[in-house]
């Protein structure tokens, strides 16, 4: 599944807090647990929370959250699991999940009021109508229902060709359909009109990167200017085998948000690679330090266990 990105639509932004724990390592099972809240803190009601993880069986779970806003999901394979969480109202997110014999906690997600056009862009076009279109579109996409979700945000912006931001979503559903010369044709929509949108610049790269043209995605990759475009850029050059060069994308991606363990974790083992194991130790615990609850951490004191 590909993560949704920001839409259009009106309603208050949520918060979802959960937790993935496991019962044991041996039974290799766990449940998740977690509240859906509103912006004031309110609880959600209702929220449907869809969880997919192609190598497990079963591979799909679904929960509702109940009148105090919490959900709970049993049963789950250790791995990666993707959440997509979805309210009426709000706007559908999804998650990658990591469901381990230890005891992680998850980041919060955050639902976010995407940015709406302005009433003079918007014609003839109801505001309510739109709404209700995004709605329905959003909910094809988080069903996977590839097709009817990109005609249906075609159709949107066919009648509104300000929300151009929607092509996130028909290049997200065509990443999603394996269908990368259509993604990087919805991306480059958006960019005609907003040429500093770093996301449909970093997916422009990444759907290079899936393609296997590792040539072009690094040719996108390298006008971008936000942390996820370094930290792109820096898994294409160590996939050219340009260690040195990944590292100082990665140095980057580091350097913009010093809090984000992904990147440290690359360069801990890039030190670890060149056999400087103390300057690798101290990368690692510095993931542990700035990114406690992440995979990157748990990742970072297996490999702090090895160098013991």
């Amino acid at each position: 599944m590909r993560i949704p990105l920001p839409l259009a639509r009106g309603a208050v932004a949520a918060i979802i807090v959960f937790f993935a724990m496991v019962a044991s390592a041996g039974a290799q099972t766990g449940r998740v647990v977690g509240i859906v809240k509103d912006e004031t803190g309110q609880p959600i009601k209702g929220a449907t929370l869809s969880l997919e993880n192609p190598d497990a069986s079963p591979r799909n779970f679904t929960a509702t959250s109940d009148d105090h806003g919490r959900f709970a999901v049993i049963g789950l394979k250790a791995g990666e699991w993707s959440l997509v969480a979805q309210a009426p109202g709000f706007q559908p997110e999804v998650a990658r999940l990591q469901v381990r014999a230890t005891t992680p906690s998850a980041p919060a997600l955050t639902l976010r009021r995407a940015p709406q056009a302005p009433p003079s862009a918007l014609g003839s076009v109801g505001v309510k109508d739109l709404q209700a279109d995004l709605r329905s579109a959003d909910q094809q996409f988080a069903s996977q229902q590839w097709d009817q979700a990109i005609a249906s945000y075609k159709s949107i912006l066919a009648r509104v060709p300000a929300l151009s931001v929607v092509n996130l979503q028909v290049a997200a559903a065509y990443r999603s359909k394996k269908d990368y010369d259509s993604a990087i044709a919805a991306y480059n929509d958006l960019l005609k009109s907003d040429p500093a949108n770093d996301k449909a610049r970093v997916g422009v790269g990444q759907a290079y990167v899936e393609k296997g043209d590792l040539a072009a995605a690094a040719g996108a990759l390298s006008q971008g200017s936000s942390k996820e475009a370094f930290y792109a850029m820096g898994d294409v050059e160590a996939a050219r085998g340009n260690t040195d060069a990944a590292a100082q994308w990665y140095q980057k991606a580091a350097a913009d948000d010093p809090s984000w363990g992904k990147p440290l974790l690359k360069l801990g083992l890039a030190s670890l690679n060149k056999g400087d194991r103390a300057d690798a130790a101290a990368k690692m615990q510095r993931v542990i330090a700035v990114d406690p609850t992440s995979p990157e951490a748990t990742q970072a004191k297996t490999v702090m266990e090895q160098l013991k």
